[in-house]
């Protein structure tokens, strides 16, 4: 089962990747306990851990959310046919994504909106499709929203040095400006109502923009929290970070916010990366954070 119903919304999830993303977990998260992986282990395995490699998996995926008759995507991920020369594990990819997305009753025309939750590599790669040589708006009815604040700090013009280094070159370049230049973005900052159901915030710390996507309807609760964590041991060991977060305090400050948030209201957590079950409900535990249960999404 990829398709979940809250209240009045409907959600579906569509992978682009699962797989190795070829980084231990030292390297993907270098501030987090050696001994809280092993700690975790029988349960981060085979799942979010390769028993076999000690590497890190991890999923490419969109949330489709259906709501007040739109059909909405949560982040695009990689895309298709991009030059990556800093990011080799996305470069010149030939997914079956939009095939997927057919699968799950979504053609490109529609797509009334897209939120990028931020823009790095792997959150806005299907904003573009490759027509002719040109980089086109892969959605062409669609209304691209994305935080006003990572648009600013990821624009190549503005000069900023971000700590992912090079990770993101060409990211704006073929999959943001094009958006922009056809019309169809939406730059927002602080809060962003979509409708009565859902409605957008910023939870800065990964990047500037950071955002998240906050579901509420017939007394049901989701949060779609874009990278604000990569892997579930990030439920139980909050204050850890991965190697990618511009403002590692700020990060873990929004991670604490949401996370309570959504223990306190048992909101569902969807990260844009969890393999598995794809997200879980979280409760409290003394300074942190539990499982209390996994999403009802079929495992990957």
């Amino acid at each position: 089962m990829h398709e979940i119903v809250l209240g009045d919304v409907t959600i579906t999830r569509v992978t682009e990747y699962y797989g190795s993303v070829r980084m231990s977990p030292r390297e993907f998260f270098p501030d987090s306990p050696e001994a809280a992986w092993e700690a975790h282990r029988p349960w981060l395995v085979p799942d979010f851990l390769a028993a076999d490699t000690d590497i890190c998996q991890s999923a490419v995926q969109t949330w489709v959310v259906r709501s007040e008759g739109r059909t909405i995507l949560v982040d695009t991920g990689v895309g298709n046919h991009k030059e990556r020369p800093y990011a080799p594990v996305w470069s010149h990819l030939r997914t079956g994504y939009l095939d997927n997305l057919a699968r799950a009753g979504v053609r490109p025309d529609d797509v009334d909106l897209v939120i990028n939750t931020h823009l790095h590599v792997d959150h806005v790669g299907w904003n573009t499709y490759l027509d002719g040589g040109v980089w086109t708006p892969t959605f062409p009815r669609a209304t691209y929203l994305m935080p006003r604040r990572d648009f600013e700090f990821w624009d190549p013009a503005r000069g900023h040095t971000p700590r992912l280094g090079r990770g993101n070159q060409n990211v704006f370049e073929d999959s943001v400006a094009p958006v922009h230049e056809a019309g169809q973005t939406l730059l927002w900052d602080d809060v962003h109502t979509i409708d009565a159901n859902l409605s957008l915030e910023l939870a800065p710390g990964h990047t500037p923009g950071s955002a998240v996507l906050k579901l509420a309807s017939g007394g049901e609760r989701a949060v779609f929290v874009g990278d604000l964590l990569h892997t579930p041991l990030q439920f139980v060991e909050p204050d850890v970070n991965s190697c990618f977060c511009e403002d590692p305090a700020l990060a873990r400050a929004s991670r604490h916010r949401l996370l309570g948030w959504a223990a306190d209201h048992r909101a569902l957590v969807l990260p844009a990366h969890l393999g598995g079950h794809g997200g879980a409900e979280v409760s409290r535990r003394g300074a942190g954070f539990a499982v209390r249960k996994w999403a009802p999404f079929s495992r990957l």
